[in-house]
């Protein structure tokens, strides 16, 4: 029987940080959802519209014998703006900002642990923002949001293209 956990990030706009949890062994599944925030079963308008107090997040279900936390936090760093406060690229606002979402201690030091390296990398002029807080209520997406990236291809590719973040990640990653 295989132990699974969960790890949750946000990321900005969680279509784009679907795909590259879910190119990898290990991976159970990635549900993309809203936590964080106070409102109770929120929709995709109630979040987006930063009253929730909801982030976009993706929920993975993983086996740490195939997938580590670690190797996933690289794989979410490498997704995102750690710098920006505002949001994600073209993504503004309150639901779309950065945040690792831990379930329990090992994570938070892991977690803390990958922060401390990426800043002291030097990779970033700015201050590395990204938070890191104990998870909270998890509420799936509605379902035209889940897989978007398979269900809605030229959608997805487009939003990437215009979103800067691939640009970003060329940039910072490659």
């Amino acid at each position: 029987m295989k132990n699974f956990e969960k790890a949750t990030f946000a990321g900005g706009c969680f279509w784009c940080m679907v795909k590259p949890f879910d190119q990898w062994d290990g991976i159970e599944s990635i549900i993309s959802g809203y936590s964080g925030g106070t409102l109770s079963n929120p929709t995709y308008e109630d979040v987006k519209s930063g009253k929730s107090g909801h982030y976009e997040v993706v929920q993975i279900t993983y086996d740490p014998q195939l997938m580590p936390y670690e190797q996933l936090l690289e794989i979410y760093w490498q997704q995102i703006d750690p710098t920006d406060a505002g949001g994600q690229f073209h993504d503004r606002g309150p639901s779309y900002r950065t945040v690792i979402f831990y379930h329990n201690d090992e994570q938070k030091k892991s977690a803390e642990r990958s922060k401390a390296q990426l800043i002291a990398s030097g990779k970033f002029k700015k201050p590395i923002i990204t938070e890191i807080q104990p998870a909270q209520k998890f509420y799936p997406a509605e379902e035209y949001h889940q897989d978007f990236y398979k269900k809605n291809k030229e959608a997805y590719l487009e939003d990437r293209k215009k979103s800067g973040r691939d640009e970003f990640i060329q940039r910072f990653w490659k």
